[in-house]
């Protein structure tokens, strides 16, 4: 493993770990080289099989604001919002990702990743917690970002005085774990001012 022949040594890419209440967000600006963010971003773009998911609500069928894909190991399905997720078999960029957050959190085996695409600042994901039961009890979920950054809010569900907000860029990794997932939530909101897109991709491990 080359750890994306980054020429820093791997000890120079560190968290930034953020005190919360009920949880932790760690934070590695430096993930990935810029080259190989680049790279990355546009296989991804080429070679995943996007998808336009529905939801419904009030009665009423509408467009996810956001293009998603689900890979991961064959058998470990997903459920979130209503929309079941059947795994497309890891791609071999993908594998070199989860490969290489593995060897930052060596007691983690990912078995499967969500990719969101964003297509520009009029896409977003609500506020919402990885809560699905399919996720077990606190959960850890890795999160890559390439191409265009774009705004990360947490807020906690019951104090409001605890939130965090990160602006992420390009290569970088938000790793969420302990007990986030079940008293905080996160959002990717709206910024019209962004005419890029992003993808983000986020590893899990179903149970």
């Amino acid at each position: 493993m080359d750890l994306f022949n980054q020429e820093q040594k791997p000890s120079i890419r560190e968290f930034k770990k953020f005190d919360l209440k009920d949880g932790e967000v760690w934070y590695m600006e430096n993930f990935m080289p810029n080259e190989k963010a680049i790279y990355y971003y546009k296989r991804f773009i080429e070679t995943i099989n996007w998808r336009q998911e529905e939801i419904k609500m009030y009665g009423k069928v509408f467009p996810v604001p956001r293009k998603t894909a689900w890979y991961g190991y064959e058998g470990f399905n997903y459920k979130y919002s209503g929309i079941l997720c059947n795994p497309e078999p890891w791609t071999k960029d993908l594998l070199d990702v989860k490969r290489v957050i593995e060897h930052f959190l060596p007691n983690e085996n990912f078995n499967s990743v969500l990719l969101n695409l964003y297509r520009d600042g009029n896409d977003k994901v609500s506020w919402h917690a990885d809560d699905e039961s399919g996720l077990g009890i606190n959960p850890t979920i890795a999160s890559v970002s390439l191409g265009a950054k774009r705004r990360f809010d947490l807020k906690h569900k019951n104090d409001p005085d605890q939130k965090l907000q990160l602006e992420l860029n390009s290569g970088s990794l938000v790793i969420m774990s302990g007990e986030l997932q079940h008293h905080w939530l996160h959002q990717i909101p709206i910024q019209k001012r962004i005419n890029e897109p992003r993808i983000n991709l986020t590893f899990r491990t179903i149970k």
